[in-house]
């Protein structure tokens, strides 16, 4: 059966090329009225550009719906105000795919405590603004679909990019609590590890990698998590036509008491507890505290 997003309304932040752009041409080719926005600034978060308006006229070209806006993710009443003109003029906002992005790599001895804070204020508190922004309108029309892109850097680490790591991972646990919240409205939250060959990693691939990472080649996963039958809570990694799934897991641990109950008991104990045999993926914070009573059950 195919997929279509007719009757729906999609944002997709840093939509003016690479990553964001394929989104929002394919969400408009399958039926969906898109707002690409893109503050237009390189790679690092300096400058602007028109680059979401010549994604509107590419939509438009093709006979699809959208419009441009150029407000900052950092900027929430940018945001909000965003969200209010795609409601004002299509009547809702059915999925939100936050995608705006920076890179300021250095290794963190180098890395002044200014451009960590701005890499974490876009990434993280720029996804976060606007899943605030549409979260209301989400809940009331008992439909919404938010997918967050986190990355490889932050679910395992990458030299020279602890910013960049530490805003993905916290945008993959701001999942894992918006998709609690929003379970009983029909709010579906999703996140996305992308591997492509774009603007922000030109300089990182080999030219034949460049081109087999296409951003085309991750849009499937992005669109299909942000479809009407999607998962929630799932992390997806995507890239040049490979998708895998990444789990947050816990072992089943060791009970430790007496003389043991100490640092040495860690030390002596430490490949039990580390024993992925029979490991679990929780699938809310409480999970953790439930395993560990019955640890003290006997179970």
């Amino acid at each position: 059966m195919s997929i279509r997003f007719d009757n729906r309304v999609a944002i997709v932040t840093g939509a003016g090329g690479g990553l964001g752009r394929a989104y929002a041409l394919e969400l408009a080719r399958r039926g969906a009225k898109v707002v690409v926005n893109d503050l237009g600034g390189s790679r690092d978060g300096t400058g602007h550009s028109d680059a979401a308006l010549k994604v509107v006229e590419e939509i438009e070209a093709a006979g699809g719906e959208a419009m441009s806006n150029g407000g900052s993710v950092t900027e929430y009443e940018q945001m909000v105000e965003m969200v209010a003109r795609a409601k004002e003029k299509w009547g809702g906002v059915h999925i939100l795919i936050n995608n705006a992005g920076v890179l300021r790599d250095k290794t963190f001895v180098k890395m002044e405590p200014a451009d960590f804070k701005f890499v974490i204020d876009v990434h993280l508190n720029g996804s976060a603004n606007c899943a605030k922004a549409v979260w209301e309108i989400m809940r009331e029309q008992a439909y919404g679909r938010i997918l967050m892109t986190a990355s490889s850097s932050g679910l395992y680490g990458n030299f020279g990019q602890a910013n960049y790591g530490a805003a993905k991972l916290g945008l993959a646990g701001l999942t894992k609590t918006l998709y609690l919240e929003g379970a009983k409205y029909n709010i579906k939250v999703n996140t996305l590890a992308p591997t492509a060959g774009t603007r922000m990693t030109e300089d990182l691939f080999p030219k034949e990698a460049f081109d087999a990472f296409s951003p085309e080649k991750v849009a499937p996963a992005a669109l299909y998590l942000v479809s009407e039958d999607a998962p929630t809570n799932a992390i997806i990694g995507a890239g040049a036509g490979v998708f895998q799934a990444a789990y947050v897991t816990l072992t089943q641990g060791k009970l430790l008491t007496g003389d043991e109950l100490s640092p040495e008991g860690i030390a002596a104990h430490w490949a039990e507890i580390t024993d992925r045999t029979g490991e679990m993926v929780p699938q809310a914070g409480g999970e953790q505290s439930m395993s560990i009573l019955r640890k003290l059950q006997g179970q």
